[in-house]
């Protein structure tokens, strides 16, 4: 049973094509549901049930040059360009001005119909269902005849690592993910980070240690309890929803309830109404759950996201305490090996930095020369390798200090590389917390006085950071630099 797909159609305006979007998403996930109640309570279907994702499609026969200032909403070229979509309610405001580019820059119609590309079962579910639950071993294979599930020879980041090949004719990709790719990082978001997508905000902080979600907690909380502020609520994992004073009687979303346990990588939020609000999450040590969180959060199409965490200092002149501003980045984490080559460098970008920087001097009260006695910028190498230091042959050592690396993390590359690889805006504040090569390890009574004094500056100046891109404009933020030959049109 496949839901009749009706006509495609054409549009000139934005919210229109929007609002087509929606109605034919929604059609298709009623449709899948309500086949699926019928199964799961025992009943029998005539045959497979599918429904398809909504797409939009444009086509140009000029090569009429964009502006040149732009970072993204036009097509490189003449051609057919296409994507599937999903969540269109989760993703509105991003589709709208999707749209709105495309259609001021191109003049074209945007053609919404649907896809032949199946939404897996899976997909279409309540965020409470759990379908495999309910069902015994042999209803779950029966249910892999009747229904689509995920399938991944979709959902590969080909077309982010710069590796798609079109058809020579098209049609081309007009955004970096397939629907497919979006709703199985939306379901992977809920696993690692015990929140659901609906919360994430536009700004993006990454922690290594539980000290500086704490601190972010308690600055959540305090932000609640005034009674007029930038934000509106603060979520914690299990969805638990705290509203800010006065706004309490607004709150119609459920609660929600903590876990009993922390998730993987689990997210604070700091909300706005724009979604132009903070999150905040605990990747942990090392670079695999950095490449995974990243991997996921790319999908919600962040304005910017920023890495604050403690770094081993390389330099006999950097003292516990001192910052450091990373501009460029050694990448010995090697999990971004197969996505993103070696040779392929990540440039600092020019608004992060002056923003970090911009923070740093707001925060601490210093400038120009002085603030040298504080931050320095440089080379930050990650590793995979923990115990580096005890490496036969002092090999590492000797090639931190040829790429004149000035701190060492397991974090940070892979956070940047995986934002220049998946176009998303990013930076590193890190904060020296030990210095091995100069016998100054973490030990117990270093590693309380040092928390004490730093852990609640370094997060004001990122969540400052954060405040100061929120006033850039978006064509500017979402840089060049980060833009292909062939790009995809979407930001």
């Amino acid at each position: 049973m496949t839901a009749t797909p009706p006509p495609t159609t054409r549009f000139d305006d934005p919210a229109a094509a929007l609002a087509q979007v929606q109605a034919l998403y929604s059609a298709a996930v009623d449709h899948l549901r309500q086949a699926l109640r019928h199964f799961v309570a025992g009943g029998t279907l005539q045959g497979p049930v599918r429904a398809c994702y909504p797409r939009v499609r444009v086509h140009t026969d000029t090569v009429a040059r964009a502006d040149s200032r732009l970072s993204y909403g036009f097509v490189a070229g003449p051609g057919t360009y296409e994507t599937t979509l999903t969540r269109p309610q989760l993703f509105a405001d991003y589709y709208r001005q999707q749209f709105h580019l495309l259609l001021r820059n191109h003049g074209v119609a945007l053609e919404v119909g649907v896809s032949t590309t199946p939404i897996p079962v899976h997909f279409s579910l309540d965020e409470h269902d759990h379908l495999e639950g309910s069902l015994g071993a042999e209803r779950r294979l029966l249910m892999r005849d009747l229904f689509d599930l995920p399938d991944l020879a979709v959902m590969d980041d080909a077309i982010a690592n710069g590796t798609y090949e079109a058809r020579g004719d098209g049609p081309y990709p007009l955004a970096l993910f397939t629907a497919p790719r979006v709703d199985y990082s939306l379901h992977r978001l809920r696993h690692y980070t015990g929140t659901a997508p609906e919360h994430f905000q536009n700004f993006v902080l990454f922690t290594n240690y539980q000290f500086y979600i704490d601190e972010f907690v308690r600055l959540g909380h305090a932000a609640m309890a005034a009674p007029d502020g930038a934000y509106s609520a603060f979520i914690e994992p299990g969805n638990v929803v705290t509203r800010r004073s006065g706004l309490e009687s607004l709150a119609a979303e459920a609660q929600g309830a903590p876990p009993p346990r922390l998730p993987q990588m689990p997210a604070y939020h700091l909300v706005r109404e724009d979604r132009a609000g903070i999150t905040m999450v605990n990747i942990g040590v090392g670079p695999a759950n950095a490449k995974t969180i990243t991997d996921h959060i790319a999908v919600l199409r962040p304005h910017a996201w920023l890495m604050l965490g403690h770094c081993a200092g390389l330099r006999n002149t950097q003292a516990l305490g001192d910052y450091v501003l990373a501009h460029g980045y050694v990448r010995e984490d090697h999990v971004l090996d197969e996505d993103l080559p070696l040779w392929v460098p990540i440039p600092p970008l020019a608004e992060v930095q002056v923003a970090l920087e911009s923070a740093v001097a707001e925060i601490t009260q210093l400038r120009g020369y002085e603030l040298k006695r504080v931050m320095r910028t440089g080379t930050v190498a990650t590793t995979d390798n923990r115990n580096w230091e005890l490496l036969p042959q002092r090999t590492p050592e000797r090639r931190f200090s040829q790429s004149r690396a000035i701190a060492l993390d397991m974090e940070s590359a892979t956070i940047a590389a995986n934002g220049f690889r998946l176009r998303v805006p990013y930076g590193t504040l890190l904060c020296v917390s030990d210095k091995p090569l100069h016998g100054e390890i973490k030990l117990p009574g270093m590693a309380d006085h040092f928390y004490r004094e730093r852990v609640d500056q370094h997060l004001r100046i990122g969540i400052r950071a954060l405040e100061i891109l929120r006033q850039q404009r978006l064509d500017e933020l979402h840089s060049r630099k980060l833009r292909s030959f062939a790009e995809v049109a979407f930001q």
